[in-house]
């Protein structure tokens, strides 16, 4: 009988299309603006995935919350093995009920923490597992927060499933990882410090796990990045078009080139010369694209070390937003340096034919200098 925990973070992401840069705190604010649940359902949507991937679960026992950082979100219509409620989950959770719910958690002995959050539920994880001496514990994070930059995630709900499965067929080893945070104060005030915490253990999959992210230095790439906001300058900036400047230090440097207060953290917004939208959430952006007669360009830069173009770190760029955008007008920014650890683009929407839509397309133009470009594979896990 193989033995897993699993730990749902219920506030985790709920930031994310209101551009909060995080939830640590701010969950009560969130769900008054109208944020909804996002990590249960993305649970079960990877639980649900698991149970028609998995074919064999007789010897699987589940361990977990009864509520909303367990049972809430596994799925009735199919069989995934045993479930066992060791604890129960509070109306209103906090970082201790996290601890507690590992605690219990390693006191049933499991094999495995399959659990759902960001890099601030990785590191209540871990520390918990390393204060009890039970680090060689493997854990698969479902990626649900508004950062992730830790190696521990899957690349999306259906990959930790994939991952799951591979591991329990004994087709995985298990590696360490780096467990990576950002500070959510200084980074809602526009800095970002990264650090690292400690290590993890989880299924090595180069396929369906994430990797940690990679600060990538930029050190002798003044020209080329002027060459890129030259390009952007000339080519499409214009009083037809609708530019949105996605998050990142690259498009901040280059936005503030061509004469535009870039948040490095957030989504901007300008029309020819005239900036018009500063750190926009979801319902900001639907209003603008909503409203604008004309071209429209979303320029984004991938995550060093990760690729990932859409899914971390914007989750403003709803699905709806998305849509409204098309897949046609966006165009990849990528320096030198970027393209030493990011051979292909990783996309999680969030929308299962929406990233049908990306895996159809399976190249992304990309912008690596002045009128140069290139093309990117699509991945889409």
């Amino acid at each position: 009988m193989v033995r897993l925990g699993l730990l749902v973070n219920p506030d985790a992401g709920l930031g994310g299309r209101l551009g909060l840069k995080g939830s640590d705190g701010q969950a009560e604010y969130a769900r008054s603006q109208g944020a909804e649940d996002r990590a249960g359902p993305r649970v079960k949507d990877a639980l649900q995935y698991f149970g028609n991937l998995h074919r064999d679960t007789s010897e699987i026992q589940w361990f977990t919350s009864e509520g909303r950082m367990g049972s809430d979100w596994v799925p009735k219509d199919i069989e995934i093995g045993e479930f066992v409620t060791i604890h129960k989950s509070p109306k209103t959770t906090t970082s201790s009920d996290t601890s507690e719910l590992v605690i219990s958690l390693i006191e049933s002995d499991i094999d495995l923490l399959l659990y759902a959050g960001g890099d601030g539920t990785t590191r209540d994880i871990i520390s918990v597992l390393e204060s009890q001496g039970k680090s060689e514990i493997p854990v698969i994070g479902i990626p649900c927060g508004v950062k992730m930059h830790s190696g521990c995630f899957a690349s999306s709900p259906k990959a930790g499933a994939e991952v799951l499965s591979a591991w329990l067929n004994g087709d995985l080893l298990i590696s360490s990882t780096e467990v990576l945070d950002l500070d959510e104060e200084k980074y809602r005030n526009g800095e970002w410090v990264v650090r690292l915490y400690a290590e993890a253990k989880t299924p090595a999959s180069p396929r369906w796990m994430q990797g940690a992210k990679m600060r990538v230095e930029a050190t002798g790439e003044e020209e080329i990045i002027e060459g890129l906001a030259d390009h952007i300058r000339e080519l499409l900036i214009n009083d037809n078009r609708l530019i949105i400047w996605g998050s990142g230090g690259t498009l901040r440097t280059i936005s503030n080139m061509v004469g535009f207060e870039g948040t490095v953290l957030g989504i901007d917004a300008s029309i020819g010369s005239k900036q018009i939208g500063t750190d926009l959430n979801e319902k900001q952006l639907l209003s603008l694209l909503s409203t604008h007669i004309g071209d429209i360009t979303l320029l984004l830069s991938p995550m060093g070390g990760q690729g990932f173009l859409i899914g971390r770190g914007n989750l403003q760029l709803s699905p709806e937003v998305l849509k409204k955008i098309t897949i046609a007008n966006i165009l990849g920014v990528v320096t030198p340096a970027k393209l030493l650890s990011v051979r292909r683009l990783r996309i999680e929407t969030g929308d299962e034919d929406l990233d049908k839509e990306f895996a159809v397309k399976k190249y992304l133009k990309v912008l690596q200098g002045y009128r140069t470009t290139r093309v990117l594979p699509l991945a889409v896990d």
